[in-house]
């Protein structure tokens, strides 16, 4: 089964290298495609104020993330999380930026490029000269945006969770792997439950029964017995 983690981040800005900080972080695990249920979220604390056109796109105030934790506190518990699993993000430069910047401020080693997989990509691959963003890929393949009044980490890796599964094939592609792992199962528990049967089979008469079958075949049947003629014993 692949382990893959869907991530996203909010910032005070666009660009780590000039002051912008992380201010929030959501990852969901998903096994072929699927969430499994298990997910990561925290704010941080920025140590910085908030300008307002980054507070307009996902609603958090400097006064709203004063006192959460910083990222240095929670920076082994998300690599806990993410593991040695691919990271797939939307426009992954951005977010590795940011949370590569935060984790070598911290002295934790950076999620190298190779193990990030950006669904913006793929989508531009997939549909070439169209708007691609999370917003405009959810209403393409009807991913209802009702829960959703401004763009928040958590929520946002659970629509990017949707839209990587169409973008890699759909429904039809998860009930597909879905119906291997029941038919794998199914052969496991099978394997399991009977082992190869011996040969040749161990009598279940005893000597005795077979000796008075014997007598008994010998004394009564004139021709003897059919199988006695093909070289068959009891």
């Amino acid at each position: 089964m692949a382990r893959e983690i869907i991530l996203d981040t909010e910032t005070t800005g666009f660009d780590p290298k000039t002051g912008d900080r992380l201010v929030e972080i959501g990852c969901i695990e998903v096994v072929d495609f699927m969430p499994t249920g298990k997910s990561f979220h925290e704010y941080c604390d920025p140590l910085r104020d908030m300008p307002a056109e980054a507070e307009k796109v996902h609603g958090l105030s400097g006064a709203f993330l004063t006192g959460k934790p910083k990222f240095v506190e929670i920076a082994d518990r998300f690599l806990d999380f993410v593991g040695d699993s691919p990271v797939i993000a939307h426009n992954a430069s951005f977010d590795r930026s940011f949370v590569n910047f935060e984790l070598e401020k911290c002295g934790r080693a950076p999620l190298p490029e190779p193990r990030w997989i950006d669904t913006l990509a793929m989508a531009k691959k997939r549909f070439p000269g169209m708007y691609n963003s999370l917003d405009a890929l959810c209403k393409r393949f009807k991913i209802s945006l009702a829960d959703r009044d401004k763009h928040g980490a958590l929520i946002d890796a659970h629509l990017l969770s949707m839209v990587y599964l169409e973008l890699q094939g759909g429904k039809e592609r998860a009930l597909e792997l879905t119906q291997v792992v029941a038919i794998n199962a199914v052969a496991v528990a099978i394997q399991g439950s009977y082992g190869a049967r011996p040969r040749p089979l161990a009598p279940r008469s005893t000597e005795d029964e077979r000796r008075l079958h014997a007598e008994f075949v010998h004394a009564n049947l004139k021709d003897g017995a059919v199988w006695l003629k093909f070289g068959l014993e009891l």
